[in-house]
């Protein structure tokens, strides 16, 4: 599988499944070579997954991230070559430890340690049993890895990582810590907004929903932010270095420096400066097309 250098990274929950199956069709038209799904409270992903490649013929479909503590191994692999097999080989599966008041509160699991969690996962992913026809290739799985032991584990069992909510400085730490070989899949917010006021004041009400999260916090303190940063929506210092804001031409720049960090594939997600919730900016989905 070519997983492409530039693909779109976007909650569709808000979506109708039909607005849900236009918007994957628009991106593959615009020449995104892969469209990633989170999982949260909403839609179930494999569902949802199914759905958007039945309705494309050539973009990826990927799940950004789907939560080990939401299904047992045996499943998230049945899945996984289910529709890769249904797809022609068009889906990733994108796995993560994702968040302990997720985990404990919202789902009632106890949250484990993240490493020695996922490792286990995985190994009992691998020696699941599937009665069913293979699909061509093995689906690819990337972990949502910040630090180093899950970037570590990402390049030994793993086809790679997907960082999120990061910047090219950890992109190059990922790219030393993982080596040549494996797939580093970058998150990325972009702005098309040259008014630092208004891209600002988006990025930090999209900020607002991760800075109480201890994975991005101790992520981006090991970066060399200060706690003063991260709280009261961020510092400048902050909304800058991990969001793109700015002409097409600065976004442009930021998707180049992971690129030459060493990142394979950048997902960007386009937050609207209009304030529409729910409505991605297809002002800069177009400027960015790589069909363009």
């Amino acid at each position: 599988m070519d997983i492409g250098k530039l693909g779109v990274w976007y909650f569709t929950d808000g979506m109708s499944a039909e607005q849900s199956a236009e918007f994957a069709q628009r991106i593959e038209s615009l020449g995104y070579s892969a469209l990633w799904i989170p999982e949260t409270v909403g839609r179930h992903p494999f569902v949802h997954a199914g759905w958007l490649l039945s309705n494309t013929e050539k973009l990826l479909v990927c799940t950004g991230i789907a939560s080990i503590y939401n299904r047992d191994a045996g499943s998230s692999m049945a899945a996984a070559k289910s529709l890769a097999e249904q797809s022609g080989n068009r889906f990733v599966l994108g796995l993560g430890v994702s968040h302990q008041p997720l985990v404990e509160s919202i789902r009632g699991h106890q949250y484990g340690k993240p490493v020695s969690s996922m490792s286990a996962y995985l190994d009992k992913m691998k020696a699941s049993i599937y009665q069913a026809v293979e699909p061509a290739e093995a689906p690819p799985i990337v972990l949502a890895a910040l630090g180093p032991n899950m970037l570590n584990l990402a390049a030994k069992k793993t086809q790679g990582a997907l960082p999120y909510f990061t910047s090219p400085e950890h992109t190059a730490i990922a790219r030393e810590t993982m080596g040549p070989d494996a797939w580093l899949c970058v998150e990325q917010k972009v702005i098309l907004e040259s008014d630092p006021e208004i891209a600002r004041t988006v990025a930090r009400t999209a900020a607002g929903m991760y800075t109480g999260l201890a994975n991005y916090r101790n992520n981006w303190l090991r970066l060399g932010f200060e706690e003063d940063d991260i709280d009261d929506g961020g510092s400048d210092r902050f909304i800058d270095r991990l969001f793109a804001w700015g002409s097409e031409d600065d976004i442009r720049k930021r998707i180049n420096r992971h690129l030459e960090a060493g990142a394979n594939h950048v997902c960007i997600q386009p937050l609207n400066p209009n304030g529409q919730l729910g409505d991605p900016d297809w002002a800069v989905l177009e400027a960015l097309a790589p069909a363009g």
